[in-house]
């Protein structure tokens, strides 16, 4: 009833689009890049390709497939070349450091001359803190400005947002500097790094002091020396909050580490790109029991880069949250481990060991690790060592699609310390061309035992989910499935299907926003990054489809859905994998995109005409 082809599909959305039922794009869906065209079945000859252009017109193209290394791709910050300078913000009455030096501009008529119209007339920020930062560079700036100009407050809301959590994990000033001029000192990795190197690790005693993260010269944690003896009283004396205990000068053997249990809990998996704050937000909100930062580079995490600790932030509402690291050698994995130990609060740490691009993969990190079980036995063990908190492994059955190492790695990852594995069932070669192998997954379940392991791959509904429990893992953990539909971990808990409305879609891409708005600020970068990070995801969420649309339940991952009109213009919206038509619903909740506004996404299979 509902399906139809593509020409009526888009002459559809088209005529609404023309009665103006939908404000118009005015920035088109980007066409596929010369480079990255499809490469004909036939014409072929040492990798090359000339083909006539009725040939081209003749032959049906092979199906779009991998990412688009050199998709264009502007930066927020292109959008807001004309920045204030963030003293006039702060209004403080110390002028700007920079002097006549500083690259922003210190003449506010000229810059609310040129600062594009605002997009609404409520601020996020206000009203949920009471205040905004942005004050007149907020692109909603309109709610919280006075009749000069004034940044308004509200002392209630404020005070009352005073006594909430804050968001956690951020890097502090002084530790980037340090970070970036080399002046902190890994003492506890380079010890573990030295008993790696004299061979087998030995069992490692309690001890009567603690060997914390100390730069060279001026130190942000300060390191405890003798701790109770003479020496305790030289030097300045040392900032304390509350009693002092034993947890505070004695190592935790690894017995005495704080468990892991999240049996039986909804896991989402760290995913890149999409799996940012607000989205995780999103999923906390639907059920989700257990989240993990994006996959955090430990090389950039070392040289104090900002992008790479904003992977590492926490919300109040992840009561279970764990980062992911990916590193290739195990002196930097190490010292990463000791560094975010020391100044992050995390209940658990991953190493990835799956990542299949080649970027990650042929410097020996990812999915390389499995083939290089020395290196990836002395990342491990030399994590352990310096970490308070469990220590997790992310890995696929192998590197090859028909050479499974699972089952060979569990065991030893077991003997090594790992806390709990999450086994994704596919090889770094098959990528998503295949379903994932879920009796493998049950098979390398019980060579793991007893620790547990998780399995991942295809869970797209509750039935999914009830299949894969049975194969004996300990849990499962929810990746495009809940790109697809957040409201995923909903449906596995109440055991039922949710025949979700466009209506109430839209409500969730509305708090997205908001949460996204939040996170990123609400001045023109700010709203251009959530933008940005909406149409990611949106091209994720245009191949659901509608519950009560299906012939058949439940809707698989594999499956690509035929065109088809929704029950409303909204859903049938929703459903286009058209780049431009993603636009035109973000414009519904961050307003007008930018003048020269281009997006294309990651995966090359979406939004080409």
């Amino acid at each position: 009833m509902y399906r139809t082809t593509k020409e009526r599909f888009h002459e559809y959305l088209d005529a609404d689009k023309q009665e103006g039922a939908c404000q118009e794009t005015p920035t088109e869906g980007p066409a596929e890049p010369e480079a990255k065209r499809i490469r004909l079945e036939d014409g072929q000859e040492n990798g090359k390709t000339e083909v006539a252009v009725e040939s081209h017109e003749r032959q049906v193209p092979k199906r779009a497939r991998g990412q688009n290394k050199s998709r264009p791709h502007m930066k927020p910050a292109h959008y807001d070349k004309e920045r204030l300078c963030p003293s006039l913000l702060q209004e403080s009455a110390t002028p700007c450091a920079f002097g006549d030096r500083c690259r922003f501009l210190h003449d506010v008529g000229r810059y609310l001359e040129t600062k594009p119209a605002d997009l609404g007339p409520h601020c996020v920020l206000f009203n949920t803190f009471g205040r905004c930062p942005y004050s007149m560079t907020c692109r909603f700036a309109g709610a919280h400005l006075g009749p000069e100009g004034q940044n308004l407050v509200q002392e209630e809301v404020v005070a009352r947002c005073a006594q909430l959590p804050s968001v956690r994990n951020g890097l502090d000033r002084a530790l980037q500097q340090q970070l970036r001029k080399r002046q902190v000192c890994f003492e506890r990795a380079e010890q573990a790094l030295s008993h790696l190197t004299q061979g087998p690790m030995p069992t490692i005693a309690p001890e009567s002091t603690v060997a914390t993260l100390t730069p060279k010269h001026s130190s942000c944690h300060v390191q405890l020396d003798n701790v109770g003896g003479d020496g305790a009283g030289q030097g300045s004396p040392v900032p304390t909050c509350g009693p002092l205990t034993d947890e505070d000068v004695v190592r935790l053997r690894p017995c005495e580490k704080k468990r892991l249990d999240i049996s039986g809990k909804l896991y989402l998996a760290p995913l890149t790109t999409c799996g940012n704050l607000p989205f995780r937000r999103i999923c906390k909100r639907f059920g989700a029991d257990v989240t993990c930062g994006e996959m955090a580079m430990c090389t950039n995490l070392l040289q104090g880069q900002m992008s790479e600790w904003a992977l590492l932030k926490r919300h109040p509402c992840e009561d279970i949250f764990g980062v992911q690291l990916e590193g290739a050698f195990p002196d930097t994995m190490t010292k990463c481990a000791e560094l975010l130990n020391r100044t992050i609060d995390v209940d658990f740490v991953d190493i990835n060991v799956g990542c299949p691009i080649d970027l990650v993969y042929k410097k020996g990190g990812g999915c390389a690790l499995m083939n290089r079980s020395a290196k990836f036995q002395q990342i491990v063990r030399g994590m352990n060592e310096v970490l308070d908190v469990p220590l997790t492994v992310k890995m696929r059955t192998g590197v090859q699609e028909r050479v499974s190492l699972a089952h060979r790695l569990l065991p030893e990852l077991r003997n090594w310390g790992v806390a709990l594995v999450t086994l994704h069932g596919r090889s770094r070669e098959q990528r998503y061309t295949r379903l994932a192998d879920w009796p493998y997954i049950e098979q390398c379940a019980k060579v793991a035992s007893p620790m547990p392991l998780f399995g991942n791959g295809d869970i797209l509904s509750f039935e999914d989910a009830n299949c894969a429990m049975q194969t004996g893992v300990a849990g499962i953990m929810v990746a495009r499935g809940a790109l697809l539909k957040p409201w995923l971990f909903t449906e596995i808990k109440e055991q039922r299907h949710w025949d979700i409305s466009s209506s109430e879609r839209l409500d969730i891409l509305r708090d997205f926003t908001h949460y996204g708005l939040e996170h990123w600020g609400s001045d023109t970068q700010g709203v251009e990054r959530t933008r940005r990070f909406l149409l990611e995801w949106l091209s994720f969420l245009c191949r659901y489809v509608p519950v009560g649309l299906l012939e058949r339940l439940p809707q698989r991952i594999n499956e690509r859905p035929p065109y088809y009109l929704g029950r409303d213009y909204l859903e049938t919206l929703m459903a286009s994998q058209q780049a431009a038509d993603w636009i035109r619903i973000s414009e519904m909740l961050l307003g007008p995109v930018p003048p020269g506004f281009v997006f294309l996404p990651k995966h090359k299979a979406n939004a080409y005409k």
